[in-house]
Order: C-alpha cells, then structure tokens, then sequence
C-alpha cells in the first residue's frame, strides 16, 4: 500500500526500539507514515541486544557440546595429535561470550540498516509521553526534542527482577543480561529459579561442563510448562549431573570470597562459585508519564492493553514486555504490527495467543501451541490426546536420540487439532506444521495425510494424527 491509500501520511512516534517497536515501525513506514523511533538500548532490545539473540548464541554452542557427548554412540571417537584416546572437550567461555556479544551488535547493526531503508528516522535517547499525542526525547548527545504524533506506541520491554536480598554485582551474583562478561567458566554455578529463563541457562551451562545447581521454589522444573515435556527435561538434565533443589525457596545471596552463597527459607545453604538470579521481570514503565496521559496500568506496573494492542489513552498502544501479555518476541512484533495495522486503518485480526507457538530452548527443547494437557485433563476442554515417545521414530533412532515426544490434542467429535506438545532436538522447528494445523483449523485426518519425509522426526506427527483418525458412526 502507499501513502495514497491513506490520504495525508500520519505521524508515528514509538518508544523502544525492540521487537514491538521496530517491527511496528516497519509496518507503519510500510503504510506511508512518517515513523520516528526513540531507542536508548540498542535497537532490537534486549530481545537482540541482551536477551534472545544472545542466550541462544550461547546455547547453540552449548548444543553443539551436547551433541559432541553424544558422539560415540554414533560410531565417532575423539583422538589427541598422538592417536591416543582424548578425554575432555573445553570450552573457551571467553571466545563464547565474545561470538555472543559480536552476533548481537551485527543483528542489530542490521535491524538499524533496514529501518533507515524504509525511511524511518530513529532517535538515540530516552522518550516520554507529554499527553497521549506527544512524545519528548531527551537526545543521548545532550537536548531535547519533542515528537507530535497522531498515534504512540509504547513499546519500552522490562528487566530482569532482583530483591533486596539478592543484588547482583556484576561479577558473582548475575541477571541474565550479566551472563556475558564472563571470561572464565564458572566452577560450579547455582541459578536460582526453575521457569523459562532459569531452566534455558541451566541447560546450557550444564552442556558446557559446568557444575550446575537449580534451586526451584516449585516441585518440577518448569512449573508452567507440560508437566510431561518438564518431567522429561529434568530426567535428562539430572543424567547429565545438575542437581535440582525442588521446593526450595531462596532467602538471599550473598559474596562469600570468591564464591556465593544461597540461603534458602528453611535455613539450608548452598555454596557455589557464581549464582545466575532468573526471578522473572519487571516492566520498564515508570517515569513514562503514562498514568498522566491516561494510560491504565496494572498492579504489577505493565500498561494494560486490549487485543489490538490499545491502551487507555486514545491513540496510545503498547506492544511487547512492557504490557506483560505473554513475554515473547513473536508476540511483541505481533503486537507492534497490529498496533499500526489498527491506528492507520488497515485490516487486522485481533492477537490470539491460543495460535501462538512457543520454544524453551534447553537440551532437548520443548515447544507448545494451543491448548494445553492441563485445559484437557482440567475437562475444561473436550478433547483426545496422543503422545508418541520419538525412541520409536526412526530417524531419531539414527542419530542417537532417546528422549522426547510428540504430543497432539485434538477436538473430540471434530477431530480439528488444538494443540501440541513437541520434546526434542529442534522442536522449535518441529512445532511450525502443529501450529499450521491449530491456526487453521486442519483435522487430525488432514494432518496425517500430507506427506512427510521418510525417515524424518515429523513423521511422528503424521503417525499421531493417525492414531487420533475416529471412524464416522
């Protein structure tokens, strides 16, 4: 579409340069407004800058380690300059942490080149509302300037939450932004909180050799998770030697020398070398002068949005962490689009989170979509559901794989697939033609009759819609 479509460009200022807001600003610009973004981070957030892009850098090496492990069951032995037998493969934690960081700054480096492309104009600096059709910018290199705007979207993210009895000094005790200063490996690191952040770091350090203890206040890892795919993790992850203190509530944390020490409520310690605080977070909204534009916030501090992404002020939106719908770059970007989608007046669908697909990206990964064993077993939903263990699939057999499943849930009566569960070596890929089949409404008769690729792990899939098939009455 061009300005054409429109009449007269509109004026676009967005605040937060991360998934929500350059992914907005690229629908905007795309729509022929005039699009100006405020970033003081580094554009791509700490999506790209500090969260998403670099810890999965990091566990791609931790994989690649995982797999290294792995190897001689599949026939490869590893042998020093002599021929002899080689016992140990290092990791370089400093050269790690220095690809993470080099990675980082490209992608955003990238994300910086497109939106000059398309025109948008991008401000290094710190914005606030001045009523719900201003925005002023106070510039890194000193001033001011004020943005009027037909439309604002508030797209600022969060922060890693941290306590009183349990603040990081950038050395031993660390958030998860932290993490890539490391030049060392730590000796024995303890991560204190068992949910996406918590468990994703624990699988990667663990990978990489290290001595690895998670203190969860829950009885499993991932408590949020399928209680299936995190029963199945946390075997695996306790093979492979990380201790695991369930029900077990952190007091403090505190230097001790050159290591830390954990406090936990019931009066036991735990000693370590580092300590990783993964303690969920916090949203970047104060001093915003949200609440003096009229926009709500919740208890919690996130700007509460509708599902096209409005807030209370007219002509305000909010995208991304800072709304606290569902803390995921997919979502974020999603709600960017349909943010400028609906304020410029083009057609948008309003955000579904049941279509939305998710990964927690440890060893093996664990993706999701849809409804939930929890929404089946709760009978809050009517619905058949089968799980294929991949030590049956073929083609996992070849490459040595042992644990993980593919689950399906499908609509009692209709048959239409609802949901899925994949646990598994690249489940974050094997979870796309599941969230096809819930998105648009496939039966499981539909699923099973498009043909896969033999031997391949979504042929698991296939054979699961297969055994869901109901004969007609």
């Amino acid at each position: 579409m061009t300005t054409a479509d429109f009449g007269q460009a509109r004026r676009i200022a967005i605040v937060g340069g991360g998934p929500g807001g350059y992914e907005a600003a690229l629908v905007a610009a795309q729509l022929g407004a005039q699009v100006t973004v405020v970033d003081s981070d580094g554009l791509g957030g700490s999506a790209v800058v500090t969260d998403c892009v670099p810890s999965k850098t990091l566990i791609a090496t931790a994989e690649l380690m995982t797999e290294l492990g792995d190897a001689p069951e599949l026939g490869v032995e590893f042998k020093d300059h002599e021929g002899d037998p080689a016992h140990e493969v290092a990791v370089d934690l400093a050269k790690v942490n220095a690809r993470v960081m080099r990675l980082a700054a490209d992608q955003s480096a990238d994300i910086g080149r497109r939106l000059e492309r398309e025109g948008v104009q991008v401000l290094r600096g710190t914005g606030r509302l001045e009523g719900p059709d201003a925005v002023v910018v106070d510039l890194a290199e000193g001033g001011q300037e004020r943005l009027e705007a037909d439309a604002v979207l508030i797209a600022t993210g969060a922060a890693p939450r941290t306590l009183p009895t349990a603040e990081p000094d950038g050395e031993r005790i660390l958030t998860w932004e932290q993490v890539y200063d490391l030049t060392e490996t730590p000796e024995h690191l303890i991560v204190v909180g068992s949910g996406v952040t918590g468990a994703e770091f624990a699988s990667a350090y663990t990978s990489l050799g290290v001595e690895v203890t998670l203190v969860s206040s829950r009885d499993r890892v991932l408590p949020g998770e399928d209680a299936d795919a995190a029963e199945v993790l946390e075997q695996v992850l306790t093979r492979r030697g990380m201790h695991v203190l369930g029900k077990s509530r952190m007091q403090s944390v505190e230097r001790s020398g050159d290591g830390v020490v954990v406090t936990l409520t019931d009066g036991r310690t735990v000693e370590g070398s580092h300590c990783l605080l993964a303690l969920g977070s916090v949203p970047k909204t104060s001093g915003l002068g949200l609440e003096e534009a009229g926009v709500q916030l919740d208890d919690g501090g996130f700007v509460r949005v509708d599902r096209v992404s409005r807030t209370s002020a007219r002509s305000v939106y909010a995208a991304g962490d800072c709304t606290g719908v569902l803390m995921l770059a997919s979502v974020a970007a999603m709600q960017g689009r349909i943010a400028m989608w609906h304020a410029l007046g083009d057609a948008v669908h309003p955000l579904d989170l049941g279509q939305v697909a998710s990964n927690v990206f440890t060893a093996p990964e664990i993706a999701t979509v849809g409804v939930s064993q929890q929404d089946v077993d709760s009978e809050e939903v009517p619905a058949e559901v089968v799980m294929l263990p991949l030590a049956g699939n073929p083609r996992a057999k070849m490459q040595g794989v042992r644990d993980g499943f593919v689950k399906l849930v499908a609509r009692r009566g209709t048959g239409v697939v609802i949901g899925g569960v994949v646990v598994g070596p690249r489940a974050s890929e094997l979870i796309h033609p599941i969230a096809i089949a819930v998105t648009e409404s496939l039966t499981v008769d539909q699923v099973a009759n498009i043909f896969t690729v033999y031997p391949s792990m979504s042929g698991s899939i296939a054979e699961a819609a297969r055994r869901l098939h109901a004969r007609p009455s």
